[in-house]
């Protein structure tokens, strides 16, 4: 038998733009590397890890490209000085005094061949080093990246410029082939370009920092009655750990002593702490606001809500929208196409309009540094990362680039009732006994529907548990939206909705005993304080809302009353509102909320489907939105307007990205611009893009 695989992460350093992070899943996915994503924004690789497929071996692939992979140390501290930076402050030395002769004529060892030859040589041999090495791997991959560029057009220079020194050495015509000062500054600023890229990179992912941040710490363990502090990342399942006022849950758990008001602002946007009890749930990264409290750690490390929120968002630049796929189309090809027209520059320039060869090649050379494939490969990937950002820190969880796009082109949206609207928390208003001891009958109940996740069932329990006997049932089966039956003894039991006994008068559920009705029970549940908001919200975003669900007729038409749907479909089971959700998403885009097990089919066939932090697992496995916030609705209308601001985010920065390349190229073929200042305005063509995806980080959307 095969060993299970599970997920590895390596951090990635040389790849200097998008397309560096595509040759390298390229080339691990040729040598058998499976389930591999490589995030140029976090540098970062996570491959799915086997017998075949250690972490080693991945280390190796990906350095035999030129690059530097390792393993994640928690612990790493960042340097004062990146690698880049170096480099940059290092070419900038001698490019500076290079750069002058143009404007002291009369300083004359700056006009001499070989001192601008000695001046030049490391920087181009930098640049060989940096962007070479880069360019090499890219052609390896099959996929040219912007330095393959860059390379050509310092090198171009470069090596014209040795022919001309040598050509032309002793005479006063070699200053006319001498372009070294072109080849230190292309680089130079390419360099400059990417410290500033970089930097601002950082500033997308700044929400992954500090959640990153939440989970380093220092915990209070309780071992054998003794309390010693332990890191975070020791922490292992079933540890007994003591938090006092003012510190951090360090991990998800269930509090087994004490009570407090916990701070989950981190995590569900809500400002107004949370009061917890012994057999509460606690979350990882929250406050304590007040009081002490010992908790039972349940999940830890990778498994913890918290680090499951950074992976997504780590990995939202996954599942690429078709808005990107144009962008990708136009990259793969990009490099081959811009060296066709720097070759049709030179030749059209020289031969046909009789331009002398220099200027032709500085033509044809600005041509190529101009020119930037990044800004298209940075467009998406930058306004996702701060728009996902955002969301989490908002409690929204969204679960990739696909997600937002299909998000923002919603027109319905098809709300659950129970649970979803209303609170889920539900109270038993009044148990009609018709046969049996109410002792008896409200036991029967509990150990019935204690087998059961939906929000009516979960609330019997609560409100029943101190007062019942615990018995073992035997054959329980539950038939979604019916109703669960099982049987004690020699007796059949079961518990439903008014479809167990349709021709009944009305109540909210029935119990049964052999086929007769033995009690009738009313329960009541109440709307979540800001529902009819959101619901204005939502139609202010012109949004329409529709209500499914299984409960009866009469209590949805209430509903309606209150929050104005525009259409109710009332007594739905589980497969009639997969049938209604696929007939809705035929028409338009349509958003499915929900958040029982009930509701996971839909969830699934909706275009988005959505649901909240305290749902059924399988509803969440289903839905491609979670909010946090189980207690109201809030954070569904700011969900919408983060994905709709970053898709707009992200044709702006598209626009830019095409209207830069579609400019530019023609006005350097045409010598308007000589290279150095192509090589500027391309080093700051990444920034721009970057710089307004940064801006989506302050924009006020909500």
């Amino acid at each position: 038998m095969s060993k299970k695989k599970h997920t590895e992460i390596l951090k990635i350093d040389g790849m200097t733009c998008a397309n560096c992070a595509l040759g390298i899943r390229k080339h691990l996915e040729k040598n058998g590397v499976q389930e591999v994503a490589v995030n140029f924004i976090t540098s970062e690789a996570s491959f799915a890890q086997d017998s075949k497929n250690t972490s080693n071996k991945i280390i190796q692939l990906i350095n035999e490209l030129g690059y530097q992979a390792q393993t994640i140390s928690l612990n790493k501290k960042e340097k004062t000085l990146s690698s880049l930076e170096k480099k940059f402050i290092f070419t900038l030395f001698f490019t500076l005094p290079l750069f002058s002769h143009m404007f002291l004529p009369k300083v004359l060892f700056l006009q001499d061949a070989l001192v601008q030859f000695v001046l030049c040589l490391p920087v181009f041999i930098v640049g060989l080093m940096y962007f070479g090495k880069s360019a090499l791997s890219s052609l390896r991959s099959r996929l040219p990246n912007m330095d393959v560029l860059i390379m050509m057009g310092s090198s171009a220079a470069f090596l014209y410029s040795i022919y001309g020194w040598l050509l032309f050495y002793g005479t006063s015509q070699v200053h006319n082939f001498l372009f070294f000062e072109t080849t230190a500054t292309i680089i130079t600023l390419v360099l400059l370009g990417n410290v500033l890229e970089h930097r601002s990179v950082k500033q997308t992912t700044t929400a992954i920092a500090e959640l990153s941040a939440i989970q380093i710490g220092v915990a209070k363990i309780e071992i054998n009655g003794e309390i010693s502090e332990i890191p975070f990342d020791q922490i292992r399942v079933n540890d007994i750990l003591i938090v006092n006022e003012g510190d951090k849950i360090p991990v998800d758990g269930i509090l087994v002593w004490g009570e407090a008001l916990i701070d989950e602002s981190m995590l569900t946007g809500e400002s107004i702490p949370v009061n917890k009890e012994v057999k509460s749930n606690v979350i990882g990264g929250t406050i304590v606001t007040s009081g002490s409290v010992k908790i039972k750690a349940n999940s830890v490390g990778k498994d913890m809500l918290l680090s499951q929120i950074i992976e997504l968002v780590k990995n939202a630049e996954e599942n690429k929208p078709n808005i990107q796929s144009m962008g990708d189309k136009v990259s793969a090809i990009f490099v081959p196409i811009v060296f066709g027209i720097s070759v049709l520059t030179f030749f059209i320039s020289h031969v046909y309009f009789a331009i002398s060869m220099q200027d032709a090649l500085l033509r044809a050379i600005a041509v190529l540094v101009i020119s930037c494939p990044c800004a298209m490969g940075l467009a998406t990937p930058t306004a996702v990362m701060v728009g996902i950002g955002r969301a989490a820190k908002k409690g929204i969880l969204l679960k990739g680039v696909g997600t937002l796009e299909k998000l923002a082109s919603i027109k319905r949206i098809v709300f659950d009732k129970t649970g979803t609207l209303t609170t889920g928390d539900f109270s038993v208003k009044k148990i009609n006994i018709l046969e049996g001891e109410e002792q008896y009958v409200k036991s029967i109940i509990f150990n019935l529907e204690k087998h059961s996740s939906h929000p009516i069932a979960v609330s019997l329990v609560k409100n029943l548990e101190s007062e019942v006997e615990v018995f073992e049932l035997e054959d329980v089966k539950e038939e979604k939206g019916i109703g669960i039956s099982a049987k004690l003894g020699n007796d059949i039991f079961q518990i439903g909705s008014s479809r167990l006994l349709p021709k009944t008068e009305e109540h909210d559920l029935f119990l049964l005993k052999n086929n007769k009705l033995i009690a009738t029970i009313e329960i009541e549940d109440g709307l979540k304080s800001d529902t009819k908001k959101v619901l204005l919200q939502i139609k202010d975003l012109n949004i329409n809302s529709v209500l499914l669900s299984g409960d009866k007729r009469k209590k949805c038409e209430d509903l309606n009353e209150e929050l104005h749907f525009s259409k109710i479909y009332a007594e739905q089971l589980p497969h009639q509102k997969l049938e209604i959700i696929e007939e809705l998403v035929a028409k338009i885009p349509t958003a499915m909320f929900g958040d029982g097990i009930n509701d996971a089919p839909a969830l699934a066939r909706a275009t988005i489907g959505i649901s909240i932090g305290n749902a059924t697992q399988v509803a969440i496995q289903s839905a491609d939105v979670i909010l946090l916030d189980k207690t109201r609705l809030h954070q569904l209308p700011k969900a919408l307007h983060v994905a709709r601001h970053t898709l707009l985010t992200i044709k702006q920065n598209l626009f830019w990205a095409f209207a830069y390349n579609i400019v530019a190229i023609p006005i350097a073929a045409l010598g308007f611009l000589n290279p150095m200042w192509g090589a500027l305005f391309m080093a700051f063509s990444d920034v721009v893009v970057i710089g307004n995806s940064i801006r989506l980080k302050y924009k006020k959307i909500f």
